[in-house]
């Protein structure tokens, strides 16, 4: 019996210069030795995972051949798209509920037994590969419980340093009718860790996308958003090559 592990890879082998996805809040797992306690509900809502993402990069791999790195672990148990030293890597509250099992909780434990080893994996995976472009995928909630203002963007692209992915991808996305973000809902120059460590630090190209939760809650929306994604990151590939 193969050992539980907090992620899993999902399509076709990684080729060469080619496009890979990474979800680093995918899943909404919490094991059974861990009590978080919070009503069950709340495993469903965006504070435990980010909504839809997990449909999207699964059909972005099986359908449009973009091999997948999951989180297999809700971002309540541990953040794995937080530095190490965040306070917020292993959350007591999050938009406004408080996660009282985490208060007092053995951070150093939850980073060897979660943190450390999806990342670890995922380095030497990016290593392998030698991917071309990497696709850093997440979702947003239309609009925060703590906070009262709408979002109008269907989806986001986010950057710190490397802005030049996100600049190909913000027009492209535009030229689909989208209202797009530009470091919007949040700044990839404050919340970018992964990208950051994986992309930034080895000089790989990335793509942080930010897709509006009500766009990819259905199959259907789910099934049109990988395909665009897919599509739209192959052509900034293109364009980055050809540069």
């Amino acid at each position: 019996m193969t050992e539980w592990q907090p992620w899993r890879h999902v399509g076709p082998e990684p080729r060469k210069k080619g496009l890979v996805v990474v979800a680093d809040h995918a899943s909404n797992f919490v094991p059974d030795d861990i009590e978080l306690g919070i009503e069950n509900k709340l495993l469903g809502e965006h504070v435990a995972l980010d909504i839809g993402v997990e449909g999207v990069a699964e059909r972005m791999a099986r359908r449009h051949g973009v091999p997948a790195h999951l989180a297999c672990v809700s971002r309540l148990v541990c953040d794995l798209h937080r530095e190490e030293d965040n306070p917020a890597v292993v959350p007591t509250t999050s938009d406004g509920h408080l996660i009282p099992g985490n208060i007092g909780a053995d951070v150093e434990a939850r980073l060897d037994r979660f943190h450390r080893p999806y990342h670890h994996a995922l380095a030497d995976w990016l290593d392998e590969s030698d991917p071309g472009l990497i696709i850093s995928l997440h979702s947003f909630t239309p609009a925060l419980a703590s906070k009262v203002e709408e979002r109008p963007w269907e989806v986001a692209l986010l950057y710190n340093t490397d802005d030049l992915p996100a600049r190909h991808a913000i027009r492209l996305f535009g030229e689909q009718g989208l209202t797009v973000g530009d470091n919007q809902p949040y700044s990839g120059k404050e919340l970018n860790a992964t990208m950051n460590r994986h992309a930034e630090a080895h000089g790989r190209h990335y793509l942080a996308i930010e897709v509006r939760q009500d766009q990819i809650v259905t199959e259907a929306g789910q099934a049109r958003w990988a395909s665009m994604i897919a599509d739209i990151a192959g052509r900034v590939a293109l364009m980055l090559e050809a540069a």
